[in-house]
């Protein structure tokens, strides 16, 4: 995370400030939501799901599906725009899914996705804010 861009807080008291609590939780604790909870998971309109934390552009709905996961599912994303990083929480290990911008936790992502890449972003709702085409 570059914390000297001006639009970003410097610290955490900052971001306790910017966010809610359980966007707190979600993005700067790796927490994650309840399946089935989040706001986005049966959103089917037209537009694009920004990083909660800094607004930075994700997925576009284009690429979002019905996993049955219980959180919003995208096969597609800009790899400029997240980082993968390696997750060894709760015992397995897992790729996780970060906001390029400011490293907010959005989720994981699978290798059980739909074609044309197979891929499974899973990104928990909190994490996330849609704005509408």
């Amino acid at each position: 995370m570059d914390s000297s861009r001006p639009d970003l807080p410097d610290d955490e008291a900052e971001w306790r400030e910017r966010l809610s609590e359980e966007e707190y939780r979600v993005l700067r604790e790796q927490g994650t939501e309840p399946r089935f909870s989040g706001e986005h998971v049966d959103r089917t309109d037209d537009g694009t799901y920004v990083c909660a934390g800094c607004g930075t552009e994700l997925f576009d709905s284009e690429t979002k599906y019905e996993s049955g996961c219980g959180w919003p599912s995208f096969y597609d994303v800009d790899d400029d725009r997240i980082e993968k990083r390696t997750d060894t929480s709760l015992g397995m290990q897992r790729t996780e899914v970060v906001c390029a911008n400011c490293g907010g936790h959005l989720g994981h992502v699978f290798e059980d996705g739909p074609e044309p890449t197979g891929k499974r972003y899973c990104i928990n709702s909190v994490a996330l804010d849609f704005e509408e085409e």
